[in-house]
């Protein structure tokens, strides 16, 4: 098991955080992208922002291999742990692992409205069963430390009164959870794909601040369609935290000023050229270790995004073929020159 911080990074980029809420700003678990080596980059921009796992099932802890979903380095830190399950023994366990690896938080998914999900009873169709999650929450709660958190919708299918979502907030918060992530849509669980259950209900974003209203001593986050700092200023008038989704990562370099503007940071905000170099050692050791250049590189391509010369930049860092070819740390500094050629910083890429 690769060691772990034990505390956050707040302090190292000369910000203080003070009494502001570590969770203010944070970014969606998301499948298939928020792995440890998106995590690294993403880290890499702001030092504050909270992050988040893909959602690991109770199952592929529990009979898979609990490295590979679980390692990650202290360079990460704080991360989170997001689970899908609905069996309280099975999630207890999950949860524990997640502690002993050092994980921040555990949070538990009833939001994703996949098919596939549904059909091992977890995600957004557990929010009709109240009950049920305030006895995973209450079972994960017995056996560890850090918090645990349940992010949801506001609604399923049809249901989209005020009033369901009061009551399962309502019910779960018995259990002794105080931290709720919002996505402020309706799953739609029969008919439409994850894609769409992303885009097409409508954000309703006033039924998370009447949540606030309603339970003023929970912790609100907000989740869904937020991709300006203007729009993530008006949420915390009425909420305490906001979640970032795919903003995030088509347009990484939008965390860059997080630390800055949310967390009272001081010190200057990180430039492209920085991260990109702070990639290129990464993706230097990995390679090294044996790893795929490519691994790393898929989640960097938004970072030039705008910048005249982009695209040249992204067709170098996502050949498969000499992304395979990468063995050395000199091959992976190489194909980063030739990368960088491409750029014109200061000018914007053509339409």
């Amino acid at each position: 098991m690769e060691q772990t911080s034990s505390t956050p990074q707040t302090e190292s980029r000369g910000g203080s955080q003070g009494n502001i809420r570590p969770r203010r700003i944070s970014v969606a678990p998301m499948m298939d992208w928020t792995d440890r080596h998106c995590r690294t980059f993403h880290r890499a921009l702001s030092q504050h922002t909270w992050l988040y796992t893909e959602m690991v099932t109770t199952g592929a802890l529990l009979h898979g291999d609990v490295a590979r979903h679980l390692d990650f380095s202290a360079a990460e830190q704080p991360v989170a742990l997001q689970l899908g399950g609905s069996e309280p023994v099975d999630l207890a366990q999950a949860a524990k692992l997640g502690e002993q690896w050092g994980y921040k938080e555990i949070n538990l998914n009833c939001g994703c409205p996949s098919e596939r999900v549904q059909r091992g009873a977890f995600g957004a169709c557990l929010m009709a069963e109240p009950q049920l999650v305030a006895d995973c929450v209450r079972a994960m709660r017995d056996v560890v430390s850090v918090p645990v958190t349940v992010k949801h919708r506001i609604g399923i299918d049809t249901i989209e009164h005020y009033g369901f979502v009061r009551d399962f907030v309502g019910t779960i918060a018995e259990a002794g959870c105080d931290i709720f992530i919002v996505h402020a849509r309706n799953a739609i669980l029969k008919g439409l794909s994850p894609k769409e259950n992303r885009e097409i209900p409508p954000l309703r974003y006033e039924v998370a601040y009447e949540l606030k209203r309603e339970f003023p001593h929970l912790e609100i986050l907000i989740n869904g369609g937020v991709v300006s700092y203007g729009e993530i200023d008006e949420h915390l008038r009425h909420v305490d935290g906001v979640m970032i989704g795919r903003q995030a990562y088509h347009d990484p370099y939008f965390l860059s000023e997080m630390d800055a503007r949310f967390y009272g940071g001081t010190a200057p905000i990180v430039t492209r050229e920085m991260a990109e170099l702070t990639m290129q050692a990464y993706i230097g050791d990995l390679v090294e270790k044996g790893g795929y250049m490519g691994a790393a590189t898929r989640h960097m391509l938004g970072l030039h995004r705008g910048i005249y010369g982009g695209r040249g930049w992204r067709r170098v860092l996502s050949d498969a073929r000499r992304m395979n070819a990468a063995r050395s740390r000199a091959d992976v500094d190489a194909l980063f020159e030739e990368a960088r050629s491409h750029l014109r910083p200061g000018l914007q890429e053509a339409a």
